[in-house]
């Protein structure tokens, strides 16, 4: 995908959730979240948002923890929030295409690319998060988008070391969008996932929906949609997928 692609969804999304945060109100709570308020929502994501920016604008190669974030609240977060995710966009829209420095997922084509997808998906989530705060239909997350946020999760996030759905003995799961072509298969073992784009070999266990539901629902904020087979491995998938 474009990078132009990403940034115009993360401009979306940042302003919707900065919507949200603003008719709910920072003290109300997010279901996905049990231990968050919206005020936590905000200074999390707005934190994310200048600790990416940081990486792009300083060229930097290395890692940085995330900071701190002022003691703000009500109104005053919501516009922090605000400046924050302005700040990311022109930061991303200035930067030069060929900048280097820190990612930390496999498969990124370029830096840049790989902050503006990284940013968008991480606003979208929580940008649901905070339309679930609110209450009322949140807005639809696009076919293709959802999609792309399913291959990041399976094929980025949970091909490194860190994560933690891991089975004792080899087991396949498939993951299958209905409302488009995309299929993986996710080969567990006691090693970090295997994810391929393809439906090759027999799965034991198939969760399938719309991609919209299955990008929310792998990110555990909807329940899955649709499983066939051994059911244990879906639930494995619940307990243990939380990103670290």
């Amino acid at each position: 995908m474009e990078t132009a692609w990403y940034l115009g969804i993360l401009e979306d999304e940042g302003r919707l959730l900065a919507q949200a945060a603003e008719q709910a109100g920072t003290d109300s709570p997010v279901p996905a979240c049990p231990d968050w308020r919206l005020r936590d929502l905000l200074r999390h994501t707005g934190a994310v948002h200048r600790w990416a920016a940081a990486f792009v604008a300083d060229a930097c190669a290395t890692p940085r923890p995330i900071g701190d974030h002022p003691d703000l609240d009500g109104a005053e977060l919501v516009a922090w929030y605000r400046s924050c995710h302005r700040a990311l966009l022109d930061t991303l829209r200035s930067a030069k295409p060929d900048v280097e420095c820190f990612t930390f997922l496999p498969g990124a084509e370029s830096a840049l690319g790989f902050w503006a997808r990284r940013q968008a998906h991480e606003t979208a989530v929580h940008r649901y998060d905070a339309e679930a705060a609110r209450g009322g239909d949140p807005a639809p997350v696009a076919t293709d988008f959802a999609v792309d946020g399913v291959d990041e999760l399976l094929r980025g996030f949970h091909a490194r070391p860190r994560s933690r759905v891991r089975t004792p003995e080899p087991r396949v799961l498939r993951v299958r969008a209905t409302d488009t072509d995309a299929v993986w298969t996710v080969r567990l073992s006691p090693e970090p996932p295997v994810t391929t784009r393809d439906a090759a070999g027999d799965a034991e266990c198939e969760v399938s929906g719309p991609a919209a539901e299955l990008y929310l629902a792998l990110w555990n904020r909807l329940p899955l949609p649709s499983v066939a087979g051994d059911a244990s491995l879906a639930a494995l998938w619940r307990e243990t997928s939380a990103v670290v």
